[in-house]
């Protein structure tokens, strides 16, 4: 069996949402005195992309303390650790943890803590994409951005957007400003579109939001002129198969647009979204995908690349990773 622990990659799009451990949301929950939502076996059950957001919300209330917050952190550091992945880029969304809503920064204070703890002990380095819902306004927007600009905390390397494209129509215009800030203070850009929005949300992700990293975007391929703009400009694409599957976005991997994407010269990357949440692996997703589509070893090693190149690590930590991923063997 291949072993695609041992691959050299990067995590660019994956939420600390997605990665919670049962057992620590029950102990959070006999601690605070709340109700289990469903039977352990069905805790994080969800039917569709709204009832999915809807589980993200209760979960990530029982988090009300600085410490369950830091463990989680060392805890998705360790899970990175476990697949293999040398950097990731995690994404969290403030407007999930109502308990955190009035003080952002110290809730990222204590995510670093935690991913300072595990890097100490040898666990991957993560990078913190801090995310708008699209539900929110184009003056709270401006407000996360406003934030993040003044305490410019270390740990934080992008601004990202996320939720459900179908259900909050169009945003790119709303958002457009928010992100030119976030820009302009030095922040990255990744955007959640082409997923349950049809290609105008990766146009819009482009045009509207300056995004340098798009998550998802593999319903582009419904638009050959998009996929074009996206291989000319080399746009990366942070592609979650299983997820994209389990939320009826295509009905099996074969029909999956991830390769042609490739094959069209759009740099995509191989990621898990909600690892947890969808019981998944980042070498479970390589593995299926590799065996679907015929994948070579050049072709896994040029995904893998792709990976560090799209992620925001530093350049001298994608340079120690390329160049380990070039004598990569299956």
């Amino acid at each position: 069996m291949t072993d695609f622990i041992g691959l050299p990659k990067a995590e660019v799009h994956i939420h600390i949402e997605g990665c919670f451990e049962a057992d620590d949301v029950i102990a959070n929950c006999e601690q605070a005195g709340i109700p289990l939502r469903a039977p352990r076996d069905r805790l994080f059950e969800a039917h569709d992309l709204k009832s999915f957001l809807e589980m993200l919300d209760w979960l990530c209330g029982t988090f009300r303390t600085r410490e369950q917050l830091a463990t989680t952190a060392y805890k998705f550091a360790q899970r990175m650790g476990r697949s293999g992945v040398r950097y990731a880029d995690a994404i969290v969304n403030p407007t999930h943890w109502p308990h955190w809503h009035k003080d952002v920064a110290g809730m990222i204070d204590a995510f670093d803590a935690g991913f300072a703890a595990a890097e100490q002990d040898g666990h991957p380095p993560v990078g913190l994409c801090v995310s708008l819902l699209r539900t929110q306004s184009a003056a709270e927007s401006l407000e996360l951005v406003a934030l993040l600009s003044r305490i410019r905390h270390r740990r934080v390397v992008g601004l990202s957007i996320d939720g459900n494209e179908a259900a909050a129509g169009r945003t790119g215009p709303r958002f457009a400003e928010a992100f030119r800030r976030a820009g302009a203070a030095g922040l990255r850009r990744t955007v959640h579109a082409g997923e349950s929005s049809g290609p105008e949300g990766v146009r819009d992700a482009i045009e509207l939001l300056g995004a340098d990293r798009i998550d998802h975007g593999v319903r582009a391929i419904e638009d050959p002129e998009l996929v074009d703009l996206l291989a000319q400009r080399q746009i990366p694409l942070g592609v979650c198969p299983v997820s994209n599957l389990a939320l009826g976005v295509y009905p099996s991997l074969a029909q999956h647009p991830i390769d042609a994407l490739r094959k069209a010269g759009v740099p995509v990357s191989i990621n898990t979204d909600d690892p947890s949440l969808l019981d998944t692996t980042l070498e479970a997703s390589y593995a299926a995908c590799a065996e679907t589509f015929g994948w070579d070893d050049e072709t896994i090693r040029h995904l893998a690349a792709t990976s560090v190149q799209a992620s925001y690590a530093d350049p001298a930590l994608k340079a120690r990773i390329l160049t380990d991923l070039a004598a990569w063997r299956r």
